[in-house]
């Protein structure tokens, strides 16, 4: 666990500076307070406007300026969040493939242990030496095959 503890902590350490802060954007636009800052803003701006007016008049230059301020507030933080996915699903992929490879070998290594059981069971004359689910489970998985059986009943996604 620490060594995965690790790998993790070094591989945060590593990111370019542009990954941290974009890291740092999407996780604090994501928060309560962030949507909270925005409330009041929103409340500010239109008490400004309603007083500066005297009602609420639509003034065309401050309208048109929070949403611009609005739009490019919205195209920045939803490219940080995309940068932050991106991130997260290669190191999803990363895992994933660590997690295949660690399975392969605990297969490898469940069928040398049963195969080592069954050696024993047989030389011991027990029965369950010779039951032919354990003599299945004891065959070598081959991964070829795995795939093609999965190709063949696992459902196409289009």
């Amino acid at each position: 666990m620490r060594a995965i503890g690790e790998f993790e902590r070094a591989t945060r350490a590593e990111r370019p500076f542009s990954a941290r802060v974009g890291d740092m954007v999407a996780t604090q636009a994501g928060r309560m307070w962030f949507i909270i800052a925005h409330v009041i803003w929103f409340v500010t701006w239109s008490v400004i406007h309603f007083r500066i007016n005297g009602g609420f008049v639509s003034e065309p230059f401050s309208i048109s300026l929070l949403s611009i301020i609005l739009s490019v507030e919205s195209i920045f933080l939803s490219l940080f969040i995309l940068m932050r996915q991106n991130r997260s699903q290669r190191e999803s992929e990363e895992r994933n493939h660590l997690d295949l490879q660690i399975n392969l070998l605990a297969e490898d290594e469940n069928t040398k242990i049963l195969l080592m059981l069954q050696a024993l069971c047989n030389h011991h004359h027990l029965a369950i030496g010779k039951d032919p689910e354990i003599a299945s489970m004891a065959q070598q998985t081959h991964l070829h095959e795995v795939i093609e059986e999965l190709k063949t009943h696992l459902p196409v996604s289009e």
